[in-house]
Formats: C-alpha cells, sequence, structure tokens
C-alpha cells in the first residue's frame, strides 16, 4: 500500500531579539537546511536595520527565503506569505533539505500552517475609511469591534490597526462576525511533521538586549536609512513606516520627537511587542519551549539534539 511521504519541518519561534535567527542559521548550517523567514517585516526591501534583517555576508551562505520579496508600497497578506511559504518549503524538500521556518509574526506561522479561513475580498475604499476614522479617533475601531465581535476583539491588540481593520471590513461585509468566518474550515499544511522550537529568554536579559538593540540601531543608521527612503519617494504612509523603530525615527525627522524620546519610545514600544509575541506562542501547545537566548551555546546543543532526534 502507497503511503504519502511525510517530510520534517522546524519552526523557530519566540520573542523579538531573542535569538530566533542566529539559532535558525546554526541548525540549518549543522542538517543542511533552507531558512524560510517569518517575520511580517522583513520580506519589505529596502528596510534593513529596523528590521534587524541578517544581511547576506552574514548568513553563511545558507538559503534564505522570503526575505526582501516585496516593495514597500505593496499589499501583502497573511494569505500571501502562506502561498509563498508553501511554495518555498517544497522546494527545499524537494532538494533533500531541512526547511526552518524563523521568525515571530504569528499569524504569519498560523496561517502557513493551520490556513487561514474564506473571508470577504478587501473593499480598499471602506478600509480607506476605516482608517480615517481610526487616525481622527484612535481606538475606534477596537469600540466598534468589540461590539461587532467581542471574541476577536479580545485577540487583537487595540494598537494593531492593521488586523483591526482587516477584521471589522470582515464583520461588516460578510455581516456576521469575523470569528463565525473564522471558524469555518481552513486548508492545512500537510505532508510535513512539525517541529515548533520556542526560545524562551529570562525577560530581564531580553528586555536589556533590546534595550541595547533599540539604542543601536538610532546610533548606527537608522535614521539615514529612512532618510534615504524618503528621498528615494517612499511615502512615510508605506506600511513597512508604520513599524516600531521607524515611527519613531520618522517623528525625529519631522521634529516631533527627541533622539532620546524617539529611541525611549522605540525601547517601550519594543518591550510591550515582545511581552504580546510570548503571550501568542504561549497559547499553542505544540510550542516546545527551550529556556535561554538562541545564540547562545547551550540552547543550540539542545535545540540541535531535539532536531536530530525529531528528523
Amino acid at each position: 500500500m502507497h503511503r504519502e511521504t511525510v517530510s520534517p519541518l522546524i519552526a523557530v519561534v519566540g520573542p523579538t531579539g531573542s535569538g530566533k535567527s542566529a539559532l535558525a542559521l546554526q541548525l540549518a548550517t549543522s542538517l543542511d537546511g533552507e531558512i524560510v523567514n517569518c517575520d511580517s517585516l522583513q520580506i519589505y526591501r529596502f528596510f534593513d536595520i529596523g528590521t534587524a534583517k541578517l544581511p547576506p555576508h552574514e548568513r553563511a551562505a545558507i538559503p534564505h527565503h522570503l526575505i526582501d520579496i516585496a516593495d514597500p508600497t505593496d499589499v501583502f497578506t497573511a494569505g500571501d506569505y502562506a502561498r509563498l511559504a508553501r511554495q518555498a518549503i517544497s522546494g527545499i524538500s524537494s532538494r533533500h533539505h531541512l526547511p526552518i521556518l524563523a521568525g515571530g509574526t504569528g499569524f504569519y506561522l498560523n496561517a502557513l500552517l493551520h490556513g487561514l479561513a474564506p473571508g470577504p475580498s478587501r473593499d480598499d475604499s471602506l478600509r480607506a475609511r476605516l482608517s480615517a476614522r481610526e487616525n481622527l479617533r484612535p481606538g475606534s475601531l477596537h469600540r466598534i469591534l468589540r461590539r461587532f465581535d467581542p471574541p476577536t476583539a479580545a485577540r487583537i491588540h487595540a494598537n494593531d490597526v492593521q488586523k483591526l481593520i482587516r477584521a471589522v471590513e470582515i464583520c461588516l461585509r460578510a455581516r456576521r462576525p469575523a470569528s463565525q468566518i473564522f471558524e469555518q474550515g481552513r486548508d492545512p499544511l500537510t505532508g510535513y511533521r512539525i517541529l515548533q522550537i520556542g526560545i524562551n529568554p529570562p525577560r530581564a536579559s531580553l528586555y536589556d538586549a533590546l534595550n541595547r538593540r533599540s539604542e543601536a540601531m538610532f546610533r548606527t543608521g537608522l535614521l539615514t536609512e529612512v532618510r534615504t527612503l524618503l528621498a528615494a519617494g517612499v511615502s512615510h504612509t508605506a506600511k513597512p513606516f508604520q513599524s516600531l523603530g521607524y515611527k519613531q525615527a520618522l517623528a525625529h525627522i519631522r521634529g516631533e520627537l527627541t533622539l532620546e524620546k524617539a529611541i525611549e519610545s522605540t525601547q517601550i514600544e519594543t518591550r510591550h511587542y515582545a511581552k504580546r509575541q510570548w503571550t501568542w506562542f504561549r497559547r499553542d501547545p505544540q510550542v516546545q519551549w527551550i529556556e535561554g537566548l538562541g545564540g547562545s551555546p547551550e540552547v543550540f546543543h539542545k535545540v540541535l539534539q531535539m532536531a536530530q532526534e525529531f528528523i
């Protein structure tokens, strides 16, 4: 009787700054792997410093996929990511290499592994109106979503405007709660055994590292990168400019924040973001947590042993 081939797939997840990229690179080097990015900002070209993108010369000749694949003004959805990531993973497996996902965008990972429920298509006019409403009255979209769909509102942070816009859009266009749409049939990834490894550094150590990384970004080129992008014609409304570090850099360039306040704001919001990532991944019982930072030899040896046994 013919049995479908089931290939191994490893995902390295966890909060920002925990060492996911370093660990994935070490694993790929040891296990003949290729890396598939799972960070929603590293897909964009030209946004390098603020996204902590690993420079090509530091990738140890390991193939990296889904980095620098979209222009800053492109609309790129979780569905787009799932489709392209599945293509990349299939190609890696066909070469008899090990696909290794690395990144902290839980919604992208969920779309890839579990699929997305079918929903109404985008309505750019509606989305523009919702965005304008939120700009005029911050917090209004979350209040609307709480009225239309409390379960979905409970899962989306009040500051995550893009997800709020999509959730409210679904509610309005489908004329029912988005949570009911999400309960419909999905298209999960098949043909793979999946090992999800969560990097869990001590909180104080991670926060200290994030503070230092935020300051280093500003001191070593983030402002120059932003000015160069603006001079090249990239609109300040492009999605990557709404992310941590970049929006503070824009505010400083416009004279709205001092350099010190821009750095401090980035540090605070990055710590909050890391906490939300912890919360997201801890909801998944399939994640196996490893204590420590991903770049440490102790963590690498533990994870390498796990991966070898899994393979």
